[in-house]
């Protein structure tokens, strides 16, 4: 497994030049049992086969047990296909004839036990035709939340706008994949904005939400100058969006969103010792990271309130405006990575794990800031925090401005696009 940590890798979703992961994932079943890519699920019942009549064969007539034969049909039915079921079904019934005829008439165990194992037999074959059936709508419905989250969720180009990024998202939910999280950025005339955030609860429901602010901002984030405007805006969908699902008689009325709102401006220098002044809205989120050589750091949280709570605030969120170095990656993530707890009950600690400077897993004090080392670095050490238990949807994105000398003519014209 790329990466550090004793656990298998469970990237849901992930770009940026993060490394692919295995396929032991949250996800797709895969079938049971493989040996170097070959389906090999036949091999238990055919063995449990193979053992009940050697034994059968090596017992006193006072102890026969070829009926026993009706479990495996009945095991093939746990992990094999209905063909394969059925076959073992046919198999098992040959085989009990075969058997039980080489006994004496006094010692055969007769008509009834035969009736069981070929009923049994039948009803392995079923048992397995519903499995396989309630898998295969399982697994559609994992194709449908995998969709729609894409849909909200659309991917990034690793080197877009201007920026450099990578995101990982683990989804506490294995079944449905789908929550609140959700990160994105839109170039634009006025400078690339940056938009990260967790909507309250999960599920589909939690989705749509994402989905009605990510398309507020995608707009917003294009056309309008002032930051604080484009705040105010997803403050104003969020309190539509509510009224709406309100109307519609869902209990929606109090769902409320954390985020966090950045903006690059367009009229940076593109030089690599010139920091950037970046612009920065939280909505009651987890404040931003600058990870660099020197260190990590915790940039201003702010003081608003998580999106559709705004009339309980004075005014709107206040624009930080901060330098960010230019050796120095932006990271956010979402409340499910500083909230991880081990066995004990002690939260995962991220600034100090960035800063440990583990060169093998890309650590900030190593020097290495890039994106995908630090999401990288994320996910691992929330698994290994939490012994792959995760009790919320877990976010890690990071972003950096992408410096040369004289500038990047191809990365800057994505800014209008």
């Amino acid at each position: 497994m790329p990466g550090c940590g004793p656990f298998p890798a469970v990237l849901v979703w992930g770009h940026g030049g993060l490394p692919a992961v295995t396929e032991i994932e949250y996800g797709r079943q895969k079938q049971l049992l493989r040996v170097r890519g070959r389906n090999v699920a036949w091999v238990p019942p055919l063995l449990l086969l193979a053992g009940i009549v050697l034994l059968d064969f090596n017992t006193t007539e006072h102890f026969r047990i070829i009926t026993w034969i009706v479990l495996v049909p009945g095991s093939a039915a746990a992990i094999c296909g209905v063909w394969t079921t059925g076959a073992f079904a046919a198999l098992a019934v040959v085989t009990y004839v075969a058997v039980d005829s080489a006994w004496p008439g006094q010692y055969q165990a007769g008509l009834g036990d035969f009736v069981l194992v070929a009923v049994g037999g039948l009803m392995a074959t079923f048992a397995s035709a519903v499995r396989v059936r309630k898998e295969k709508q399982a697994l559609h419905f994992q194709d449908i939340a995998e969709t729609t989250r894409r849909t909200v969720l659309r991917p990034l180009p690793p080197r877009w706008a201007g920026l450099e990024q990578a995101g990982v998202y683990l989804a506490a939910d294995v079944d449905a994949r789908v929550g609140g999280d959700f990160y994105d950025i839109q170039p634009g005339p006025h400078g690339t904005r940056v938009f990260v955030g967790d909507v309250q609860g999960k599920g589909l429901a939690a989705v749509e939400t994402a989905a009605a602010l990510l398309g507020t901002f995608r707009e917003a984030g294009y056309h309008e100058k002032d930051l604080a405007t484009v705040a105010e805006r997803l403050e104003i969908r969020m309190l539509r969006h509510r009224s709406h699902t309100t109307a519609l008689g869902r209990d929606d009325g109090e769902r409320f969103a954390t985020a966090v709102l950045i903006g690059f401006p367009e009229d940076t220098e593109d030089t690599a010792d010139t920091p950037d002044i970046i612009e920065i809205v939280n909505f009651g989120h987890e404040p931003p990271l600058a990870v660099g050589p020197h260190g990590v750091r915790e940039l201003p949280s702010g003081d608003g309130l998580p999106l559709g709570l705004a009339d309980l605030a004075d005014g709107a969120p206040v624009v930080h405006r901060v330098p960010l170095a230019a050796d120095e990656t932006l990271l956010m993530v979402t409340d499910g990575v500083t909230e991880a707890r081990d066995r004990t009950g002690g939260f995962y600690p991220l600034a100090r794990d960035l800063a440990s400077g583990d060169p093998a897993c890309g650590g900030a004090g190593a020097g290495g800031a890039e994106p995908w080392e630090l999401v990288r670095r994320v996910r691992d050490g929330v698994l290994r925090h939490s012994g792959g238990r995760l009790g919320d949807d877990t976010t890690a994105f990071a972003v950096r401005r992408i410096r040369q000398a004289g500038g990047e003519g191809g990365e800057q014209g994505g800014l209008r696009s």
